[in-house]
């Protein structure tokens, strides 16, 4: 992947510094939705306090500074009043709208409201856990078991067959856009063995030369996508029924609808075309 990582801007942090009083961010969320001031285009609130916007949160989490500005995180009560001017927005629908860093601080915000909403109590002995103020993490003050924030790891590959890229229409992607073969890394197995398995299991077919691209956070809702490119070795395509309704290898030039280049899949799409265009 071609972009800036956002921690050339992004400083984590776990504890507010109380000098650093200015103008913050805020990444609120009422359930998946992100509160956002509605003009020219969608911006994330940029205030000293919520005071001003007259919001009460039923939890907060500072997550460090943006350009030196601090960020806070925080989850809204289901029967809040949306201040005026603003309006809450599914963060997908967000996706190549607002300025890239900072979406991708958004998605950081959403994973750390929903696991910080899920572990208010220890998975071990039930009892109310407490966040620990060196690290994002919940500890339970009765048995000492800690859980950390959750990430799930997923392969999704680009490949390959005599100049032509294979693309599969997915049961859970609306209308008729095809993308790239991807799945959740299951536990024991490598990337690469993910991305083998998902491949067989997908589309009945066997890869090689299994190469990695790079990376992305994807919060929908705590996955880490993880890029590779491969050659295809054997098989016919035989889709599975149940991820997978078609598949089909498609030149360069009669590509179907294709994801955002904002998106790994898209920048996997971006590289074929780049080293595979007729």
């Amino acid at each position: 992947m071609h972009r800036e990582s956002i921690y050339r801007r992004y400083k984590p942090e776990f504890t507010p510094n109380k000098e650093n009083n200015g103008n913050a961010y805020w990444f609120l969320f009422n359930s998946n939705e992100l509160l956002v001031e509605m003009g020219k285009i969608p911006e994330i609130p940029y205030t000293k306090s919520l005071e001003e916007l007259k919001i009460n949160p039923i939890r907060l989490q500072y997550l460090g500074t943006f350009n030196g500005h601090p960020c806070y995180s925080g989850e809204l009560p289901s029967e809040i009043q949306v201040p005026r001017g603003m309006a809450f927005k599914d963060l997908r629908s967000l996706y190549d709208i607002i300025e890239e860093d900072l979406y991708l601080l958004a998605g950081r915000a959403s994973q750390i409201v929903n696991w910080d909403r899920s572990h208010q109590f220890c998975g071990q002995c039930g009892a109310p856990t407490i966040t620990k103020d060196d690290e994002m993490a919940k500890l339970c003050p009765e048995c000492g078991f800690t859980s950390f924030t959750r990430l799930s790891p997923a392969v999704i590959t680009a490949i390959i067959k005599d100049g032509k890229l294979l693309m599969a229409l997915h049961t859970r992607t609306s209308g008729n856009m095809y993308g790239l073969i991807a799945g959740f890394v299951e536990p024991g197995e490598t990337l690469t063995e993910a991305v083998q398995r998902e491949t067989m299991e997908e589309v009945g077919l066997k890869v090689k030369n299994i190469e990695y691209f790079g990376s992305q956070p994807w919060p929908y809702p705590h996955s880490l996508m993880i890029g590779f490119t491969a050659d295809y070795d054997s098989g016919e395509i035989e889709v599975d029924g149940k991820e997978i309704i078609d598949a089909k290898w498609f030149d360069s030039d009669q590509l179907p609808q294709v994801p955002s280049r904002m998106s790994i899949a898209g920048e996997l799409i971006q590289w074929y075309l780049e080293n595979y265009s007729i």
